[in-house]
């Protein structure tokens, strides 16, 4: 059995740090970051409030509501940063397209970037931008861990049966870099796994730590 995963109690400390709605108003680029990104309705924010214990993003019924690079400041050099979330049909298209143009440069500059979570609804995965994110990742070589979310709106049954086949077409499609979970906010299926990712990705876990491919 593992040791205690020293995450846990970091994420618990997170405090709001900065909004931005460009790259260049950023923090400095520095230490280990770890982003969260979905689309609008995937559960992103309450999937980052459940791993922190905290109300740290805001939570909406009306999806698309994350609208800035929101960054959350958990020590000296470690962050989390909830990306807009992408894809609502009534958000107005040029708002879309300051997202997108903002989100791919975030993507593709930040050295502290370790790790991107990218939720995806368990009813409705691999969506167009899931899909796009995917490639952005196998195209960077940038580390994915997948969550499953909303997995307790299936039967335990339906849902590892969805896993394994979400986790086939990515292992065809984007390779061994990208790993997979069920996860449930309200229920915390799976939170312990998701915290050891960003145990492992926030340099805390030690070199020698490995995300595997977690099934449950």
């Amino acid at each position: 059995m593992q040791a205690k995963n020293p995450a846990i109690g970091l994420c618990q400390q997170a405090t709001f740090l900065i909004s931005a709605a460009k790259v260049d108003q950023c923090p400095d680029d520095q230490g280990y970051e770890v982003a969260f990104a979905g689309r609008s309705n995937a559960g992103k924010s309450s999937a980052l409030n459940t791993l922190t214990h905290a109300s740290l993003a805001r939570t909406s019924k009306t999806p698309g509501r994350t609208q800035l690079l929101n960054f959350f400041r958990l020590d000296e050099e470690r962050r989390l940063v909830d990306l807009p979330g992408y894809g609502y049909a009534k958000v107005p298209i040029p708002l879309k397209l300051h997202w997108q143009k903002h989100l791919e440069a975030y993507l593709g500059s930040r050295e502290s970037l370790r790790g991107l979570m990218l939720m995806m609804d368990i009813r409705h995965p691999l969506t167009e931008f899931d899909r796009m994110m995917l490639d952005w990742s196998g195209a960077s070589g940038m580390p994915m861990h997948i969550l499953l979310t909303k997995a307790d709106k299936l039967a335990f049954g339906a849902a590892k049966t969805t896993l394994l086949k979400v986790q086939q077409e990515i292992r065809k499609g984007w390779g061994e870099h990208v790993s997979i979970q069920l996860f449930s906010a309200p229920k915390r299926i799976g939170v312990e796994d998701a915290q050891a990712v960003l145990g492992h990705w926030l340099g805390l876990m030690g070199e020698d730590a490995e995300v595997e491919q977690v099934e449950e």
